[in-house]
């Protein structure tokens, strides 16, 4: 309460004490009847340490609840824009004290990204009075020198470690092994190739793994990324750039890449492979296995194709529920997604998403065939140059689903609008009216940007 006070917080951060105080104060008579360890999961979901603080300030048995069985408490320069106006050394106090007066937190954040350098023995200091009973720890804290996070947590309960702006250097499996994690993400954390790969099979029951633009050090000309794990189900990667990324994952069945810049990605595995997500990825060589017949989700997007050869890696999904190509170019631009094709191969499709350069000619072998999307009920379209074609594209395919029922159009729509353009939406529009008046059973939705 004493912080609060020196700290004059502005209308708004007052308002959010007040309301918090108020609700405790007046139910105080009710809340004194819970037991302590209900209080404690209570304050557990504020979360955010300075709500923690003020609410145990209301009675002593809260008090004793958040000593005790408080589980969870995050402090975050984002929640609280003061932190960033005190000094470090008052900041680091801060934390010191509500943490030490806790004794069983199971989740931990320390998120201070615009906050200074904190003293490395402080933060070392918070993390070995807490590390017997974390299971979950958010890390973002710059230091000097930089805290070892795996040899102070290693071989203890954690079961999600989330690390940004770290440094990881010379792994140990043996000594720096988590037994119980199942969720890893590294953001901007600088590693080794080597490193990465250790710390992976350091952590035998991993399941999730995040790779968020990490600095990869290379001991050769060559950027190779080389992992092994047979637990790992989900693997998000994002802002990376390599010459080789080799993923050995038995059963895999979540992939997602964005924003990255790769000559080879091959994925080694045993064909558990559910969804597999791109966006925005330059790769020359892709491969995601032979045996891909689980696949249900396909999204491709900012994306290069060569339509016949990526065709021929999902052809064999048969059990596809959601295909989605957005902006997506064809290397070779007289390819086009039939629809023929998709009808024929993925007969249990229920949600599809097109958005690519309706062209003459095109149009027509795009929508040849008789074969109906027989399952699909939501149908997303959208271009990023409209003309006359698109239209005639859109009436096409809603002639091929018969129990459509949702129909989403994306267009992007310039702010200098030229008289041709303005001439070519309204006709659009009126052609759009008149062919939902045929369609009455489909729920339309128009999304312009």
């Amino acid at each position: 309460m004493q912080v609060v006070k020196k700290l004059k917080p502005d209308a708004e951060l007052f308002d959010r004490y007040s309301v918090v105080r108020g609700l405790l104060v007046g139910n105080c008579s009710i809340m004194d009847q819970l037991p302590v360890e209900v209080i404690g999961n209570i304050l557990s979901r504020l979360r955010a340490a300075r709500d923690v603080v003020i609410a145990s300030a209301t009675c002593r048995k809260w008090r004793i609840a958040c000593c005790k069985h408080l589980h969870t408490l995050s402090f975050s320069s984002k929640d609280w824009p003061i932190y960033r106006d005190l000094t470090t050394t008052r900041l680091e106090i801060l934390i010191t004290q509500t943490i030490f007066q806790t004794s069983a937190l199971q989740a931990l954040s320390i998120l201070m990204e615009d906050v200074d350098e904190f003293s490395a023995s402080t933060v070392t200091a918070w993390l070995l009075y807490t590390r017997e009973t974390l299971r979950q720890l958010h890390y973002n804290v710059k230091t000097m020198p930089n805290v070892n996070i795996l040899e102070i947590c290693g071989r203890h309960k954690l079961e999600i470690l989330d690390l940004a702006h770290n440094s990881i250097v010379g792994v140990e499996p043996n000594y720096q092994r988590f037994p119980c994690l199942k969720s890893l993400s590294l953001s901007y954390v600088s590693i080794s190739a080597l490193d990465l790969n250790l710390l992976v099979s350091a952590c035998p029951r991993i399941e999730g793994l995040e790779l968020v633009n990490p600095e990869i050090a290379m001991s050769d000309a060559q950027v190779t990324v080389e992992l092994s794990s047979s637990t790992l189900k989900s693997v998000y990667v994002e802002a990376i750039s390599l010459d080789k990324f080799i993923l050995e994952a038995d059963g895999l069945e979540t992939l997602h890449l964005k924003d990255c810049a790769l000559e080879i990605f091959e994925l080694v595995g045993k064909g558990t492979l559910k969804n597999f997500k791109i966006d925005d990825v330059s790769v020359i060589h892709l491969d995601i296995g032979d045996t891909i017949e689980d696949l249900e989700t396909v999204d491709i997007s900012n994306f290069t194709i060569i339509w016949p050869k990526f065709y021929q890696m999902i052809s064999r999904s048969s059990n596809l529920k959601r295909l989605r190509l957005w902006d997506v170019m064809f290397d070779d631009e007289d390819e086009v997604v039939d629809l023929e094709t998709i009808a024929t191969c993925f007969p249990y499709l229920s949600h599809l998403s097109l958005s690519y350069d309706v062209r003459d000619g095109v149009l027509h072998y795009s929508l040849q065939g008789s074969s109906y999307l027989e399952n699909v009920a939501v149908l997303e379209l959208g271009w990023t140059v409209i003309n006359d074609l698109f239209s005639h594209w859109v009436e096409g395919l809603l002639k091929r689903c018969p129990n459509l029922k949702k129909l989403v159009i994306h267009g992007v729509v310039s702010e200098a609008k030229s008289h041709e353009e303005c001439q070519m939406l309204a006709s659009f529009t009126t052609s759009m009216v008149e062919m939902m008046r045929r369609y009455t059973h489909v729920d339309p939705h128009f999304k312009y940007e």
